[in-house]
Formats: C-alpha cells, structure tokens, sequence
C-alpha cells in the first residue's frame, strides 16, 4: 500500500483560510482544490490512498473534510482534523468528533502562535487526556523555533502518538540546517516521536534541486530511522514550488538505497500503521 500520508483540499469562499490570501506569493494555490483534481495525481503516482489534513483552523472546515473523505469515489484513509485544544469543553469537542470513523487525528496550527511554549500550557491538559483516551495522534504543525516545546510535550505524554509535519520546517532557502538538525536530532533520540517527509520543496522554494534538499532528507533519514518516517505530498501547497510527480521522483532517489521493506515503510506501511489504515 503506497499513503500520501499529508494532502489538503479546500475553498476559499467558506471563509475560515485566513493565511490563504490572493496575494502573488499565493496566487498558484488561492482556488478550489478538490479530490477530482488529485485523483490522476495519484494515478500516475501509483498511490492508493491518502491522509487528509487540515488547513483552516476551525472546526466546520473539518466537517467538509469529513464528508468529503466519505464519498464513494475517495481515497482519502484518515482525515486529521481541527478543534479548539484549549476550549473549556475540549474533551466532549474531540469525543464527538472521535466518533467518525476516518477522524484519526487532530492538529493546531502551531507554527502561526506566537508563543512557541503554547503546547506546553495546562489549559490543554484536558484536551491530550482525551485524545489519548479515543486513540487520536497529534500532528505537530511546527518550525523550528518550536521543536523543543515539541520534545518537551512527547516526554510528558508519552501515550500520546505524534508526527512532526514537514521536517518542523527547516530554512532551506536561507541555507539553514542549524539548530534545526541538532534540535530535531535531540527530538528522535529522546521520544518516539514520528516525522513526515513532505513539505520540504516548498521550504527551500522554486527551482530548488535535488542536490540542495538531500542533506535534510538524509539528516532525517540517519535521526528518525525509516520506520518513523513517512512520505507526503503536502499538496497542493506544493505547487507553490514544483509539482507531484517531481516531488515524488525526487524522494524515490533519497530512498533508492533503503531496503526494500523500509522503503515500502516510508512510502506507505508506517502512515497506515500510525493513523490506524486498513
């Protein structure tokens, strides 16, 4: 089974994509982007299913997920939803949505806050009780300013499974690989923490080369282990720098020289065993 383990759609016109401006930086990714317009994607990429993973930060656009990834024609295998962690009734919010079969996951958009510390506050207390309780796994939308926070929540809640998205995000175009390399190497070492492999053509940007991202990759590879990565397209806010099929061709070569089961791990057994895919 091939998992594209991070993919958005969304609408503007619902109104809840406040980072989603028509600006030119945007322009590319500012329009509907629905599971008609991914399904060839994934046929030419030989991939079965997909997770699905929010992008506003609001509990209505993951209902619209949620009834998207119902559709017959859908590969969607999980859907990674939103609530308000740190509402007063945060358990009963993450219970009721628990109760859908394809919610598999919830995640705040960490790296908009401007407190890097916000995991760590008691007010969510409840909300990681709870998602322990229903199984849910926290996807940890984070840079890297954040990552210690982030090794700092795995420790205390070691019953809570996580994923770092998008490598926590690392400066490629600005050339930065520390701290970020230390921090995320401290991260593997001290928790079990896991980490996808998407997002980071659009952190070193257009026209960026497969030589420039392979010593992330490899850091990543050498720190987390190919059974703690997984693959993701991060589409389609990957069009802001290439395109699927690149991105995909881009990753077979990081991953030619895995065996064989770890490379079927990253590219699809370990998402369908962290989110809970059958």
């Amino acid at each position: 089974m091939r998992i594209d383990a991070h993919q958005h759609y969304w609408s503007p016109a619902h109104g809840d994509y406040g980072w989603l401006a028509d600006t030119p930086a945007l322009h590319a990714i500012h329009r509907d982007f629905a599971p008609a317009d991914l399904a060839p994607l994934l046929d030419r990429a030989g991939i079965d299913g997909t997770v699905l993973v929010q992008a506003a930060p609001s509990e209505a656009e993951t209902w619209r997920l949620l009834a998207l990834a119902a559709e017959p024609a859908s590969r969607v295998r999980a859907v990674v939803g939103w609530t308000a962690l740190d509402a007063a009734d945060a358990p009963a919010r993450i219970r009721r949505l628990a109760q859908q079969p394809l919610l598999r996951g919830l995640r705040p958009m960490l790296q908009d806050l401007p407190d890097p510390e916000w995991v760590l506050g008691d007010a969510l207390l409840p909300a990681w009780a709870a998602m322990i309780e229903q199984g849910l796994v926290l996807d940890l939308l984070i840079r890297p300013h954040q990552i210690d926070a982030a090794r700092r929540l795995a420790l205390r809640h070691p019953g809570l499974a996580m994923v770092v998205d998008h490598g926590a995000k690392p400066a490629i175009a600005a050339g930065g690989f520390e701290p970020w390399a230390g921090d995320m190497a401290r991260l593997a070492a001290e928790t079990r923490v896991h980490c996808k492999l998407s997002g980071l053509a659009t952190e070193a940007g257009p026209g960026w080369r497969v030589d420039a991202l392979r010593p992330y990759v490899a850091h990543l590879l050498r720190h987390f282990g190919p059974a703690r990565l997984m693959w993701g397209s991060d589409w389609p806010v990957l069009n802001l720098a290439g395109d699927y099929g690149r991105w995909q061709v881009a990753c077979d070569e990081w991953l030619a020289d895995l065996p064989a089961p770890e490379r079927a791990g990253v590219w699809g057994t370990n998402a369908a065993r962290f989110y809970g895919i059958k």
